[in-house]
This record gives C-alpha cells, sequence and structure tokens, in this order.
C-alpha cells in the first residue's frame, strides 16, 4: 500500500455512504451496463429472465451492503430499472 505524504486531518469523522438497491426486473433489457459500472461490484446477472425474455441485474451474493449509493447505476439505465436509496447510519 502505498503511503501519502499527508492525510486528512477529519479522516476519522468521515464515513462510507451505504445505500440500498432497488431492481424492477420487468423494465430491464439486459443491456449489463448496471454491471459494468459498478465500482464495487454488487450486482451479477440472474440467471432468471424477465417476461421480455432479458437476464435482469441481481445482487450478488455475500455484496448486500457493499453499496455506496453512488447512483452510477441509476444514472447509467436506460430503462429506469434499477435506483438507490441512501441508508443511514
Amino acid at each position: 500500500m502505498k503511503a501519502f505524504a499527508r492525510m486528512p486531518l477529519n479522516l476519522q469523522k468521515m464515513k462510507v455512504p451505504r445505500g440500498i438497491i432497488y431492481l424492477i426486473p420487468e423494465r430491464c433489457k439486459g443491456c449489463r451496463l448496471c454491471l459494468e459500472f459498478c465500482p464495487r461490484e454488487v450486482l451479477q446477472e440472474s440467471t432468471e429472465i424477465n417476461a421480455k425474455g432479458y437476464h435482469f441485474p441481481e445482487i450478488a451474493p455475500g455484496k448486500d451492503t457493499n453499496c455506496i449509493h453512488c447512483q452510477f447505476c441509476t444514472m447509467i439505465c436506460p430503462e429506469f430499472a434499477i435506483f438507490t436509496e441512501e441508508i443511514e447510519d
């Protein structure tokens, strides 16, 4: 790990944001953009298919608390099939 010359004075006061992911499988068209852009790799492709015949995203096993509420998935989804909400600790 690289050592930094300077550290923020309030580093201990900083909190990592947490989020919860909501999926609407019937809207998904299987573009996989949410999977590709998730910085914490919280999502994976489901083995199930929706009514349109596409594999929709699902939360990967063991990663249900890894969402940092960056909202990349919300911004990138062309079908508005996924969104996040921040969880207050």
